[in-house]
Formats: structure tokens, C-alpha cells, sequence
């Protein structure tokens, strides 16, 4: 019992979204697929179904099988618990909302397909995780190489493989997540370091 005890929530958003992910995965099992259609994934349909506007942040709970889910999960455990102790659960959860918007909506204006799980978020995550160091007025070569890297890859992928993974909004999670770093860290103030007064100068 102390063991249990001693277990802590220790980010609250990465875990409850893979509880919840995996919940979604075995109702979708149960249901033959018929909820992730309904319910957790994004596709074409009509504006007045309130289900539509449901969808739009569902799809991202909703995955094909157990190996789609744990691809996404084990990267969202990697780097969530980070993120969330830095910026502060309610901060990572409006990003992840937002992210998951943004994702579903564009899918719909760009493509006639079916859209779901959480990669757009993982790879949201990974690209602010790359703006944790970011210091006023100095932008990191790592910064720089890994988002090169990074809409490199997901824009060869698009073009030269017929996969049904969508890279498309990997790209658009990975432009959520270096937009929401570079709003939350360039020109960020060092809050840490105490104010300099003018009778602590000392001249040479």
C-alpha cells in the first residue's frame, strides 16, 4: 500500500490523455470501428451536425490499432512530463487543444480522407521541446537543424511514399508547437536573476 502511495500523477495532461486514448482504442474495438468514425476522427461532413465541431478535437484521442496508439503514447510520456513541468499543465493543454483544432481543420480543407490519432500533438511537443533552452536574442544551431530536419523529412515523406500516415499534419503539429515556443521563450525576460541597481555598478 505505501508503494502506491508513493506513485505519483506526475503530468496530469500526458497521462490522462493516453487513459483516455486508450479507452477510445478499446471502444473502437468493441464497436467494430463505428465510434472512431462517429465520434474520433475527422472527415467530411455536414456543418450542421454538431458532431463535426466534436470531432475536431476527438480525432486526436482515436487510433487505428494498439501499435498506432503506443507509437504515439510512449513519444507523448517522453517528452510531456518535461513540458508540463515547465510551462504548467493548463498551459500544455490549451496548446494541445489548439494543436488538435488547427490539425482538424486543415485536414478537412486540404484532404477528402479520414483523419485520426495523436501525432500531430507528438510532434507539437517535440518541437517546443526544442525551444526550452531558447535564451533573448540568441536562436540555437540545435534549434535550427532539428526544425530543418524536421519539415525536411515530413515534406520528402509527403511526396515520394503512399502511406496512410498523414505527414502533412505532422508538419502542421511540428509549426504549432515551434510557433507556441517561440511565443512563450524568444524575448522572454530571465525572472530568475534579481535586478541590478544603479548603486551596485561598479566601474573599471
Amino acid at each position: 500500500m505505501s508503494v502506491i502511495k508513493r506513485i505519483q500523477y506526475n503530468s496530469p495532461v500526458v497521462l490522462t490523455y493516453a487513459l483516455l486514448a486508450l479507452v477510445v482504442l478499446l471502444l473502437n474495438q468493441v464497436t467494430s470501428g463505428y465510434s472512431n468514425w462517429l465520434l474520433f476522427s475527422v472527415h467530411r461532413g455536414s456543418p450542421t451536425d454538431p458532431l463535426l465541431y466534436f470531432r475536431m478535437i476527438g480525432h486526436v484521442l482515436g487510433h487505428a490499432n494498439l501499435n498506432h496508439y503506443f507509437n504515439n503514447v510512449v513519444l507523448l510520456l517522453l517528452v510531456g512530463p518535461m513540458l508540463e513541468e515547465r510551462y504548467g499543465w493548463k498551459k500544455v493543454l490549451i496548446m494541445m487543444l489548439i494543436t488538435a483544432i488547427i490539425t482538424g481543420i486543415l485536414f478537412l480543407a486540404l484532404s477528402n480522407g479520414m483523419l485520426l490519432g495523436g501525432s500531430g500533438l507528438v510532434f507539437m511537443l517535440i518541437l517546443l521541446s526544442s525551444f526550452t533552452n531558447l535564451q533573448k536574442g540568441r536562436i540555437p544551431l540545435t534549434l535550427i537543424l532539428a526544425i530543418a530536419i524536421f519539415i525536411g523529412r515530413e515534406v520528402v515523406a509527403e511526396v515520394t511514399t503512399d502511406t496512410n500516415i498523414s505527414n502533412v499534419t505532422h508538419i502542421i503539429g511540428g509549426m504549432c508547437g515551434a510557433a507556441f515556443g517561440y511565443f512563450f521563450n524568444f524575448g522572454k525576460k530571465d525572472v530568475d536573476a534579481p535586478p541590478v541597481l544603479d548603486s551596485e555598478l561598479t566601474e573599471e
